[in-house]
């Protein structure tokens, strides 16, 4: 009996990265081993089982073999014969592929130091395209591994559009492609995981409403970088590097889907796109499942993204609305998220990456001021619709206030 680490701590150890998580493979052992020593078996499919201690993940060496779709679609075989090799020839990536012994030696039969020293993703084996899920599994380690200059092999991209072209990718189920989706777009260049999939075909078959954003054009005035893919991959780029949270992130990546509807006659104009995107935007939320909260950032952030630019300019009637369409008084936090995506929007364009945003200090100071007010003396002189259109009064009272003595004129229409 062997006991190896593998995958991505040694990966991540053999390039200096910090180590999350530790996976274990035993070689010449059996189920009935592994349980006489303590472990507990936890695998469902095949035997893996958590140290009686670190609780730490230890599978038994195995092989596979394709039996259907999907990345469920195999059938495991462990026993004590199988060798380090056979199960390190199963895994998708040869940097995944490597295994460190207890005395810290290292074994590497696929080149995976090498393709670690080449900074190059490449895939282990012919039986990658059995796994539709590796599709996303390489894209995110593009992703996580593209700040130290890794790039995929043009070998294994090839792969990749074989496998999106085949149909497998409609097997993957709506958690797994959310799982992996959000651990992507959680790394520094989380934009290289959407740029892969739209390179290698699956961005077409996972998420076709981001997918239909490319090649649509904008006016250059606004947008220098024209296309709306380029600006989606942009906004979310925004987020990444600025280490905002993972609903800020989704948002940034869903905030324009309305471009891909905009009808060709009206091209590069994008007229009434925020409205007109929140119907794909609640399609991709409801298909991944994604949570509810993140749900409602996205859904806010398509329809008023827009309102937020031009801030200065609204009424404090339409600046009362958005604020209470966000929940301002019970969810400050959902007030900051709205502008971080507003913010990733309008820096997300080619040369305007350090353009100013004052807008997004506005309306949180004035979600603030407004949260302030004192309405007691109103809840004690009304009630039912008479109290609200007072408190109403009062609140735009306040905001006609910070626009005169606060904010910044306006630009005038003429001052082009």
């Amino acid at each position: 009996m062997h006991i190896y680490l593998v995958g991505g701590a040694v990966r991540d150890q053999l390039l200096g990265l910090p180590v999350s998580e530790r996976d274990y493979v035993v070689v010449g052992a059996t189920p009935e081993r592994m349980t006489e020593l303590g472990y507990m078996p936890v695998g469902s499919d095949f035997p893996v089982f958590l140290h009686p201690e670190s609780k730490e993940e230890y599978a038994l060496a195995r092989t596979e073999r394709k039996n259907g779709h999907g990345y469920a679609g195999f059938d495991f075989f462990a026993n004590p014969a199988v060798s380090l090799e056979e199960d390190l020839l199963r895994r998708d990536l040869t940097i995944n592929a490597i295994a460190m012994d207890e005395a810290g030696d290292i074994f590497d039969p696929y080149g995976g130091q090498q393709d670690l020293a080449n900074k190059v993703l490449r895939h282990v084996s012919a039986a990658f395209v059995e796994d539709p899920l590796r599709v996303l599994r390489v894209a995110r380690f593009a992703a996580k591994l593209a700040p130290l200059g890794f790039s995929i092999a043009p070998e294994t991209l090839a792969l990749m559009r074989k496998l999106s072209e085949s149909g497998e990718l409609s097997f993957l189920k709506a958690e797994r492609v959310y799982k992996e989706l959000s651990r992507a777009i959680m790394c520094h260049r989380g934009e290289v995981f959407v740029e892969v999939l739209y390179q290698c075909g699956a961005l077409k078959s996972l998420f076709p409403e981001i997918h239909a954003l490319f090649g649509v054009p904008q006016r250059p005035e606004y947008h220098p970088e024209i296309d709306c893919g380029i600006h989606t991959l942009l906004s979310l780029r925004q987020a990444c590097v600025a280490g905002y949270p993972l609903q800020v992130r989704f948002a940034a990546l869903l905030h324009d889907l309305g471009k891909a509807l905009t009808p060709k006659d009206v091209l590069p104009r994008h007229t009434n796109h925020e409205m007109r995107g929140v119907e794909p935007v609640t399609a991709v939320c409801q298909r991944l499942k994604v949570p509810k909260d993140m749900q409602q950032l996205a859904i806010n952030t398509c329809r008023d993204h827009l309102l937020m630019h031009q801030l200065t300019t609204l009424r404090p009637i339409t600046l009362l609305s958005l604020l209470k369409r966000l929940d301002y008084r019970r969810r400050p936090e959902q007030v900051l998220d709205f502008v971080r995506v507003c913010w990733c929007d309008a820096t997300g364009r080619t040369g305007l990456e350090l353009k100013p945003y004052p807008q997004a200090d506005q309306l949180v100071a004035l979600a603030e001021t407004l949260r302030a007010v004192d309405i007691a003396d109103l809840v004690a002189k009304y009630n039912g619709s008479a109290l609200v259109e007072a408190i109403d009064a009062k609140l735009i009272n306040t905001i006609t206030y910070v626009k005169s003595q606060v904010w910044p004129k306006p630009p005038s229409a003429h001052a082009k």
